[in-house]
């Protein structure tokens, strides 16, 4: 990309629970925006965004959509992805793709700036943003691997509603009214009552028994640790939390890290907050993250099951270090 003073910066899904985070994000970081260029469905057609104190009108998506744009970043779903990012790209944007369409597309890197922004050396104009729950995990992960090589890790997710959109947020909401009411509940988002409830269950379920969110951390985590050997298991979880994801993380390493060392290596990692002193009844909590950019970790213990083994909390606002600033991030590194 051409380096400018300031770049026409289109959002696709301007009007969604995390178009509306990027949103804040490009102007809380203050990146140089010329001229924003809000997209979203036609439901959407006519209405307007804030940015910068001003009033945006929202434009229907369609093909002739990008000319003259410089970034774009989409979260708008798989398959608006896989219909327009490669046509804005071809228009000569560089696309920041917030879906899963293109994430394991050994063409498309898919990046955490924090932990393999080298990897943003060979795009070709479309660039994919991790899974939030990879993005914090990896964030967390990435250092301790480069200090004692990680050779197996096992995630359970404790992930909040805001991650399947405005309509669960809602729903949750709505639950936690009727109950406390004593009425009856009728979910529509999700397959079960999320309000008092947990739901083993985050997108759709493989033969194999594993979820596609499940394989996605698998796979995403392997291809941006750059590393296929490492053993992973996860099991996703939908928690009636508005805002935030948590992860309980056991790792194995090759070397062995004590609880003092991985204390020391977190505390100076990029993107990471440390936050853990159990004897003052500090650690990670969803409503600790919620509106702040760090990956907060926690709990830090060792696994004495096994030789070289460490326990981990992780804790973040899933909307922004999950998605948007993440993306905003990698569009920074990109126009540098």
């Amino acid at each position: 990309m051409k380096k400018k003073s300031a770049y026409t910066v289109a959002v696709v899904g301007a009007t969604g629970a995390v178009g509306a985070e990027m949103l804040a994000t490009l102007e809380a970081r203050t990146f140089p925006v010329d001229r924003l260029l809000p997209f979203a469905s036609s439901k959407s057609a006519g209405g307007h965004v804030r940015f910068r104190g001003a009033e945006v009108n929202v434009h229907v998506l369609t093909k002739d959509s990008f000319r003259g744009v410089d970034v774009a970043l989409f979260s708008a779903g798989t398959d608006v992805s896989k219909e327009y990012a490669p046509i804005a790209a071809k228009a000569g944007a560089v696309v920041i793709d917030n879906s899963s369409a293109w994430r394991m597309d050994p063409r498309v890197p898919l990046v955490v700036p924090e932990v393999n922004r080298h990897d943003l050396e060979n795009h070709q104009g479309l660039i994919a943003n991790p899974n939030c729950s990879t993005i914090q995990m990896v964030v967390a992960l990435k250092p301790l691997h480069d200090h004692g090589t990680i050779t197996r890790v096992v995630v359970s997710t404790y992930q909040s509603v805001s991650g399947t959109g405005k309509e669960a947020m809602d729903e949750l909401a709505e639950q936690c009214r009727r109950l406390m009411n004593f009425d009856d509940v009728h979910p529509t988002v999700y397959p079960h009552q999320i309000a008092f409830n947990c739901l083993p269950h985050i997108d759709d379920f493989l033969p194999s028994g594993s979820t596609k969110e499940e394989v996605k951390m698998v796979n995403e985590t392997k291809k941006i640790l750059g590393d296929p050997s490492i053993g992973i298991s996860a099991t996703t979880v939908r928690v009636p939390v508005f805002i935030s994801h948590a992860e309980s993380i056991n790792v194995e390493t090759k070397k062995k890290l004590s609880v003092q060392e991985a204390r020391a290596i977190l505390s100076t990692a990029p993107g990471v907050q440390l936050y853990d002193d159990p004897s003052r009844r500090l650690y990670p909590m969803p409503i600790d993250a919620v509106g702040t950019d760090a990956v907060f970790v926690g709990r830090i213990r060792e696994d004495e099951s096994i030789p070289n083994g460490l326990n981990l909390w992780v804790v973040a606002d899933n909307l922004r270090k999950g998605a948007a600033l993440n993306a905003v991030q990698i569009a920074e590194a990109v126009v540098r």
